[in-house]
């Protein structure tokens, strides 16, 4: 199908202020990184969602759901067909113990609003930068927490338009893992069920999880986030260091001083900079420690068109 007449049915149903075209990625990413898409779509409904979802499907257009870009790299190819971005979902409600919160909107702004109400639960996200569906997507956690602790119900839709609500044991949330991925889900809206507190009790928790962030993470530079999952009886970011990759830079990207579980853009570095680092850095861990490291952040979109 001919990008104007994808543009001509998109514009049927959506308001055209939500649709762009050809327009770079590396504008939605933490990793500063990737090429453009075709169309750019952010719907504020559940409505637009299904509607957009109807057109690609009936139209064979291939649809990419984005959140807030902070633990996933875009390639500079781009990517083709539908990026759907569900960042202007970003609705916070709070109903007696309860927060209900759009896909888009930031986990650290729901961990406040939970603070804000006296609600305890949310602590450990105060520092996690991804959106809420990112947060559900793969069972985001920090410093002992992690959403499958609190979370009620997760309202998405299936690859078929449908919209399906899932209760926290039906969401199966495991280590970086849950049904959201297994099926091809894509998350609208979650609601977290808390706990009445005291908020100064709530704010020096965050407080303390925040200091100790900033004190070990390299916040000053683009990054990724964490890039490897924890292999079973080790930590990622242990194993990197003791193999001396610290500092080691492939192109602009390098693997951080500061904690070697982070690979961060210190010079317009590129998608295939982190990835090419990623590689190299599995690969010495290999060698050295036998042992296998599985990314965290997804790679996704085209390779540039010379390679």
């Amino acid at each position: 199908m001919h990008k104007d007449d994808i543009l001509t049915e998109l514009k049927k149903v959506l308001p055209e202020e939500i649709i762009k075209v050809d327009e770079p990625l590396k504008r939605y990413t933490y990793t500063q990184t990737g090429g453009n898409a075709d169309f750019y779509l952010s719907p504020t409904t559940f409505e637009e969602v299904q509607a957009i979802n109807h057109i690609a499907r009936i139209n064979n257009i291939p649809v990419t759901y984005l959140g807030n870009g902070s633990n996933i790299i875009i390639r500079e190819g781009g990517i083709r067909g539908i990026v759907l971005s569900l960042l202007s979902m970003d609705y916070i409600k709070v109903e007696d113990n309860v927060i209900i919160a759009g896909s888009g909107a930031a986990i650290i702004d729901v961990s406040r609003t939970a603070r804000d109400e006296s609600l305890t639960g949310l602590e450990f996200a105060c520092g996690i930068p991804g959106s809420i569906g990112g947060a559900v997507f793969m069972n985001a956690g920090a410093y002992g927490g992690e959403v499958r602790d609190c979370i009620d119900y997760a309202v998405c839709v299936n690859e078929r338009g449908e919209l399906v609500q899932l209760t926290r044991d039906e969401l199966e949330l495991g280590y970086r893992s849950s049904i959201v991925q297994k099926q091809h889900l894509v998350v609208l809206e979650a609601a977290f069920n808390l706990t009445p507190g005291k908020q100064d009790e709530i704010q020096a928790v965050m407080d303390d999880l925040t200091e100790r962030r900033e004190s070990k993470q390299p916040l000053e530079y683009p990054s990724c986030g964490s890039v490897f999952q924890r292999p079973p009886g080790h930590f990622a970011g242990k194993l990197i260091q003791d193999s001396d990759l610290q500092g080691h830079r492939i192109g602009g990207v390098e693997v951080s001083t500061k904690h070697a579980g982070f690979m961060v853009n210190v010079d317009n570095g590129t998608a295939t900079d982190y990835e090419d680092l990623i590689h190299h850095v599995q690969q010495v861990v290999k060698e050295k420690f036998d042992v296998e490291l599985h990314p965290e952040v997804r790679v996704i979109g085209d390779h540039p068109e010379d390679e």
